[in-house]
């Protein structure tokens, strides 16, 4: 029996989610819940929820409805106040963080966006050990012992030894009647992903086009975990030449210099060919640039690497283009020209913060 504060946690529960929901735009077009970001739950800001709580006044007040007033006196609590601050007409906004695990923040961005589950490609040749519950024998603890089992066995030794009385069908088990559950390791096959983030660190990209990236990445990172067991990340930065970095280096490097983004597509497909097997590993591949490129001739090597190497070894290959004013925003529109027909190739255009929410749906919208 489900008792009554349970179903009131898991009413204040589904209250939450639906606040989370009606105003995801808000929280995905805002980078604060990233900060409160905490292992595997994540705090999120939710105003005009109140808690429900008791206040107790004093005994010799009398009950409720008792004593003189009129219409419009407050109750409880002294008239005059006892906050500090000076006195203002508008109501006062109550704010409840809340913690929610990233795995219901996947479900509900899934619910809202209507994205599409993913379906794995390769072999799943990954291998995982899980302990399954798979056999019997006859010694163990007391919480893994099987009733029916026990009671099979007792009554087989019973009738065995011609103590069994059917007008009297009383079974009680001996200490070697008694069976257990047993263990064994099992290896299961595994789909796993790798997320491939690249990123324009020139002297056109600045603070804000990299704040997006980071908000942007974190969603994507939400959903792709929610949809697989084990996650990978790789991290390149690029200006005239790409390297590979951790992840606080990727969102806080600054930056300067030009721009050559074959580099970065170069040095993707040797992370690819040196650790990720593509018939083992879903990858994902998401750029992001303000579209500057050094000349048409590096602009002709990034379509060939990508159209022979990158995207047949991809699941996606993503590209976000962030609008700063000292870019041109050129290769957005040379992938559009030399890459049309591309079912794994999604573009998009974030001219700001307001527009992340779109370009994470025309990402993920797919399900691939």
């Amino acid at each position: 029996m489900i008792r009554k504060i349970q179903q009131d946690h898991a009413r204040f529960k589904q209250i939450v989610r639906g606040r989370i929901r009606k105003n995801l735009r808000h929280y995905i077009t805002r980078g604060e819940i990233i900060g409160k970001k905490d292992g595997k739950l994540v705090s999120i800001p939710l105003p005009q929820i109140d808690v429900p709580r008791f206040r107790f006044g004093a005994r010799q007040q009398g009950g409720v409805g008792q004593g003189d007033g009129d219409p419009g006196t407050p109750l409880g609590g002294d008239p005059q106040g006892q906050g500090g601050g000076q006195a203002g007409d508008q109501p006062g906004e109550h704010i409840l963080e809340v913690d929610i695990s990233l795995d219901d923040l996947a479900q509900i961005l899934g619910e809202e966006l209507e994205l599409p589950k993913i379906e794995p490609r390769g072999h799943k040749s990954l291998k995982t050990t899980r302990d399954r519950y798979t056999g019997v024998r006859r010694v163990g603890p007391e919480s893994l012992r099987v009733f029916k089992r026990t009671f099979k066995q007792a009554l087989k030794r019973q009738i065995a030894e011609g103590r069994y009385d059917p007008e009297r069908p009383l079974v009680y088990p001996f200490r070697e009647d008694r069976r257990y559950r047993s263990r064994k390791v099992a290896e299961e096959p595994e789909s796993n992903a790798v997320i491939v983030y690249m990123m324009d660190v020139s002297g056109s990209m600045g603070f804000e086009q990299k704040e997006i990236v980071r908000i942007e990445s974190f969603w994507i990172d939400t959903w792709l975990r929610s949809q697989y067991k084990a996650i990978d990340s790789v991290y390149i930065v690029h200006d005239v030449a790409a390297k590979e970095v951790d992840r606080h280096t990727f969102f806080h490097i600054r930056e300067s210099g030009g721009t050559k983004i074959s580099s970065a597509y170069a040095l993707c497909d040797r992370v690819i060919d040196s650790r990720f097997n593509p018939s083992d590993w879903n990858i994902y591949l998401f750029h992001f640039s303000d579209g500057d490129n050094w000349g048409g001739d590096d602009t002709k090597r990034c379509m060939s690497l990508l159209r022979e190497q990158l995207i047949p070894k991809a699941n996606l290959f993503c590209y976000g283009q962030v609008k700063s004013a000292y870019g041109s925003g050129q290769f957005v529109k040379d992938l559009q020209e030399h890459l049309a027909g591309e079912e794994k190739v999604i573009l998009s255009e974030i001219d700001g913060k307001d527009e992340i929410y779109d370009s994470i749906k025309a990402f993920l919208g797919k399900g691939k």
